[in-house]
């Protein structure tokens, strides 16, 4: 949805800002929208703390410019050495993991730019807003595809079951969060499953 969207904006001659939470998601971000525009007449940069002076200082040029159609980028985008030719649409995603100083900052940067914002778990103001009628909500209910319904147990503790059940990740190619809550025995719980599960490497 943000990457079509994105899409039919820069088609208008507007340029987009994609705002993320973290690092890492403005570098997946760029990545995926890099490759899915790139038969496009669409360029993508990204704004984040591992890029150096330079790339930034050229990013930020090119933004000014227009040279440069969508930006990706974490709380750095709300900067105020950061100036767009013409925004058009303006993606928040993970609204949730933003505080209100920088919804505040975004309020100068986004008065009369559509605003698409991505969420799995929306913050009671934007749901107010929505159910008010004030914002539009579109729910994607289908899950991604390959994608399985999360199965969930309760369960008192049993040996067997931590087996197979880490045994049935492994044998998938899958990886296992085994979450303990106290320290003191973490390298008990460590050994335990070694035990259980001996062709596991466990960390």
């Amino acid at each position: 949805v943000a990457i079509r969207a994105a899409f039919k904006a820069v088609d208008n001659g507007k340029q987009v800002a994609i705002l993320v939470p973290t690092t890492i998601l403005a570098f997946q971000h760029h990545k995926t929208f890099t490759e899915r525009l790139k038969d496009m007449p669409v360029t993508v940069g990204y704004l984040n703390r591992f890029r150096s002076a330079k790339q930034k200082s050229e990013t930020l040029k090119e933004l000014a410019d227009g040279k440069l159609d969508i930006v990706i980028g974490t709380h750095q985008l709300v900067n105020k050495n950061v100036s767009f030719k013409n925004l058009g649409l303006l993606i928040v995603d993970e609204e949730q993991k933003f505080g209100v100083n920088v919804k505040d900052k975004l309020k100068t940067i986004a008065a009369n730019i559509d605003t698409l914002t991505l969420t799995a778990t929306p913050i009671p103001r934007t749901l107010q807003f929505s159910l008010m009628a004030a914002r539009d909500l579109s729910v994607i209910t289908t899950p991604p595809p390959n994608r399985y319904p999360i199965e969930t147990q309760v369960v008192g503790f049993n040996e067997e079951l931590i087996r197979d059940a880490i045994s049935y990740e492994i044998q998938r190619n899958g990886q296992v969060f085994f979450i303990n809550n106290r320290i003191e025995n973490i390298k008990e719980i460590a050994g335990m499953i070694q035990r259980l599960v001996p062709s596991a490497r466990v960390g």
